[in-house]
């Protein structure tokens, strides 16, 4: 059980849904194998347009073979694990490169960068998940406290438990995750709710939008941002009674058990289908559409 790097991008050639797999060749088997039971950090590369940087981790549960593909496997997402981070991070910040352990001797990028699947230190974990889950999350267990005076520093074996204990108990949090995905869904939409349009800022600069889930963590929907909207609380209110809904192309469903459709309708944008968002890589995914109108709306 280790940390890795997964690198992913949005126009990835493979058959990747990080929230739920990850699909990569034989040569990483072992690579990915040394993260079972552990977490890794999704990594997108400096060359992909409007790059991501370090972006979510998650928690790999099994490798298992590809049966649609040969020589191909897959990591396995543990379910609920999946995490963006509220602020991506760079490959470099001030300077210094955040992930150390592709540094040579001499401080210079190793061609370790370039591997799909790579193993990451606990330290570089540390400061990845810090930086990217920002400043109002309770921090990890730090990497630069000096050792005891008594000289009984322990060794790396208790250091790998207690990072493990103290950030699955960070990442796993509900308050945190709530926090975080409020900040990823909000962002994508510009704090704009997406059915409305309509963008408020209250005096202390917080936006009146919330973070919808689609398919809602209670029946297994996962903190991604395809499984969430930016809604105004009247309409997220609605989204989740099932008054409304949205078709795969984004058109604004509207129940014919609202007892005011007129009043409803009158609260949607005048394209009559929810905003997009920023990032074409960010928009709802069909499947979780679908979950939401066959759960949950009422037709």
């Amino acid at each position: 059980m280790g940390f890795g790097i997964f690198i992913h991008r949005a126009d990835s050639i493979y058959e990747d849904s990080p929230a739920e797999r990850y699909q990569f060749p034989s040569q990483y088997l072992k690579r990915a194998a040394a993260c079972v039971g552990g977490w890794i950090v999704y990594y997108e590369p400096t060359k992909v347009s409007d790059t991501r940087g370090y972006y979510a981790v998650a928690r790999v549960a099994q490798i298992v073979t590809d049966p649609t593909a040969a020589e191909m496997f897959l990591a396995l997402i543990e379910p609920g694990t999946y995490l963006s981070f509220s602020n991506p991070v760079p490959l470099s910040v001030g300077g210094e490169y955040v992930e150390q352990g592709l540094l040579n001797v001499d401080g210079n990028l190793t061609g370790r960068a370039q591997s799909a699947v790579r193993p990451l230190s606990p330290e570089d974990f540390s400061r990845i998940v810090d930086l990217g889950l920002g400043e109002e999350a309770p921090v990890l267990p730090r990497i630069d406290q000096p050792a005891p005076a008594d000289g009984f520093g322990e060794d790396q074996e208790p250091f790998l438990y207690g990072i493990e204990r103290e950030r699955g108990a960070v990442l796993s949090s509900r308050v945190v995750r709530n926090r975080v995905f409020r900040d990823v869904v909000l962002k994508a939409y510009d704090e704009r709710c997406a059915i409305s349009g309509i963008k408020l800022i209250n005096g202390g600069g917080r936006a009146e939008v919330e973070a919808a889930h689609i398919r809602p963590v209670s029946n297994d929907g996962p903190d991604i941002v395809n499984n969430g909207l930016a809604l105004s609380g009247t309409v997220h209110w609605m989204f989740d009674r099932g008054l409304i809904s949205l078709g795969d192309d984004l058109e604004v469903l509207v129940s014919r058990q609202a007892n005011d459709p007129g009043a409803v309708r009158a609260l949607i944008n005048e394209t009559g289908r929810a905003l997009p968002s920023l990032r074409t890589s960010d928009r709802p995914h069909p499947e979780y559409l679908q979950w939401h109108r066959d759960n949950f709306f009422k037709q």
